[in-house]
């Protein structure tokens, strides 16, 4: 994300980018350096929450705090998507059933999950990939909350 001079020029190929905001940054800042992305001709930009920092010390319950608010504050300052990555801000699996349904009800675009088939045998972040029938589960009930957002107005 603070790599303006690779934000400009990833703008520069036209393509769809992700923009993952930095476990550090403040909404205002996540924004203005889409902004950088925006301003070099590429409209076509998807913000990612994947948490920030938690405060204060203790135990480490998740790697991050996933700043839910987030989504409904900045769809109300831009048109861009906003989507979701509750394995990453989490850090366990367990979490990530309840965390994408409140992302998809406080208005996420979409979610980025990681999946294997085997955990356990995964290389990388095993504690945060779920199996692809848990994804399925995921996904059923997100329709369905997603669903009733929409009968609602939100």
């Amino acid at each position: 994300m603070y790599n303006q001079d690779l934000l400009t020029k990833a703008a520069k190929w036209k393509k769809p980018i992700l923009l993952k905001r930095n476990f550090g940054a403040g909404i205002e800042e996540f924004l203005s350096f889409a902004e950088y992305i925006v301003a070099a001709g590429n409209k076509d930009v998807i913000l990612c929450e994947r948490g920030i920092l938690p405060l204060g010390k203790g135990k480490d319950y998740t790697r991050y705090t996933l700043d839910l608010a987030a989504v409904p504050a900045i769809q109300k300052e831009t048109y861009l998507p906003i989507m979701v990555d509750p394995s990453h801000a989490t850090g366990r699996r367990d979490l990530i059933f309840s965390m994408s349904c409140a992302a998809i009800a406080a208005g996420a675009s979409g979610l980025m999950i990681e999946s294997h088939y085997n955990p356990e045998e995964s290389l990388v972040d095993a504690k945060q990939m779920i199996t692809p029938d848990e994804l399925k589960d995921v996904i059923d009930a997100c329709k369905k909350i997603r669903k009733l957002m929409v009968a609602q107005g939100a």
